[in-house]
């Protein structure tokens, strides 16, 4: 009998539980590709059920009038440190060595809820920086409701050339480290499935750093092992990705078969166009370098450009004209989590045209990242919506007028 009545109370709660319909009516609506007026948008729980100039709806569905703004797909960070903070607050050093891994993830609970309420919906995190396989669990405590975040990708510890990166003092002194060390065949397949196990949703390498005596950047891994990471990752049907600074660690990370590189400051033409024919992608991160010139003293909007800000100004517009797909993605934690939009305002300035920043900030990551139903405003698609006043294809500082950002169907601000 108490079975019976159990499973009575189960099937009505299941037959007679409402949908919930939201319909949005904004002034125009960014789909992640093109801009549309007058267009509405109908969500029903989770997803996104219709878009249209006239949608029909059910009776019991929310309407919320929104003049003068705008909607756009939940935005896509492509390249965030959320176990970081801003190096004028703390050095990379001392955040590695003394910040304890509770301290860090006490930090980064609060990053991953300035993120999403910045309307960024979903990170590419690359890299944990010395917290081992925090990361990991910042996502499932995503994932499980316990903190707000965005979804995330995660990349765990990262992997370097031995003493290829830091900390480092002296020689003699062996420190814990930002990232995983380890070199041929072996130890780099040990350490990559170890990784792909552990968690990580993407493999990072360092094709280059500063290292050696004189601190100057150059290449780490040889081509062949990078083609080797490659192919494990692959394997598991997981992407590689690049931290790659200098020519000749982008043209090797490239050759072998990366899907993005990250900075590329020192990109060349020719590198742009080898770019180009292999569909790799940059994820330019404008922004990191223009807070560290600040951090060093550049009063920006006063003082001339330093060299390394504006060296980066024009290889970013030597990848633009070789036809490099551009990813959007800030380095943030070099700078103010949060504040994720400096680097769609520094992409324009740099020479993209706004639309191109948004679809890079939606569509193109989406698809150069492998997400499914996320960055687009379309049927089928979760609910991961950016309300901003004002119209940023024409002003692309409107993106940070937020009056709503929704993640799967539910205002989260």
């Amino acid at each position: 009998m108490i079975r019976f009545i159990l499973c009575f109370f189960f099937i009505s709660s299941t037959l007679f539980a409402q949908d919930k319909y939201t319909l949005l009516r904004p002034a125009f609506v960014f789909d992640g590709e093109v801009l549309q007026e007058k267009y509405q948008v109908l969500v029903k729980n989770q997803r996104i059920e219709a878009v249209g100039i006239k949608l029909k709806y059910p009776p019991n569905t929310q309407i919320i009038e929104l003049p003068n703004t705008t909607i756009l797909p939940g935005l896509i960070e492509g390249h965030s440190h959320l176990l970081l903070h801003p190096y004028n607050e703390t050095s990379w050093d001392d955040q590695v060595l003394k910040e304890s891994r509770a301290e860090r993830i006490a930090r980064a609970t609060i990053h991953a809820r300035k993120t999403l309420l910045a309307g960024f919906t979903t990170v590419r995190d690359l890299g944990s920086e010395g917290a081992g396989y925090d990361d990991v669990g910042l996502k499932t405590a995503i994932e499980k409701g316990i903190i707000p975040g965005p979804r995330m990708l995660v990349a765990g510890r990262a992997l370097v050339a031995t003493g290829s990166y830091g900390p480092r003092f002296q020689a003699d002194i062996e420190l814990p480290q930002g990232a995983e060390e380890a070199d041929g065949i072996s130890n780099l397949t040990k350490a990559v499935r170890t990784q792909i196990g552990s968690g990580a949703d993407v493999i990072k390498i360092y094709a280059d750093y500063r290292w050696g005596a004189n601190k100057d950047a150059q290449p780490t891994f040889l081509q062949e092992e990078i083609e080797l990471i490659v192919k494990i990752a692959q394997s598991s049907g997981r992407q590689v990705v690049a931290h790659a600074a200098t020519a000749e660690g982008m043209r090797r990370a490239i050759m072998a078969g990366v899907s993005t590189i990250e900075h590329g400051d020192a990109g060349t033409p020719e590198v742009f166009k080898l770019m180009q024919e292999k569909s790799v992608c940059l994820c330019p991160t404008l922004a990191a370098g223009d807070a560290v010139s600040q951090y060093k003293g550049w009063k920006k909007g006063t003082d001339p450009e330093p060299e390394r800000v504006s060296a980066k100004r024009k290889t970013f517009k030597m990848a633009l004209d070789a036809g490099v797909k551009i990813c959007m993605g800030g380095d943030v934690g070099v700078f103010a989590h949060g504040d994720n939009a400096r680097e769609l305002e520094m992409m324009v300035d740099y020479g993209m045209a706004p639309i191109a920043v948004l679809q890079s900030a939606t569509t193109v990551n989406a698809s150069v990242f492998r997400l499914k139903n996320v960055g687009k405003i379309q049927p089928g698609y979760l609910a991961d919506i950016l309300i901003v006043e004002g119209n940023p294809t024409e002003n692309i500082s409107d993106i940070r007028k937020i009056k709503g950002v929704m993640k799967d169907g539910i205002f989260v601000r």
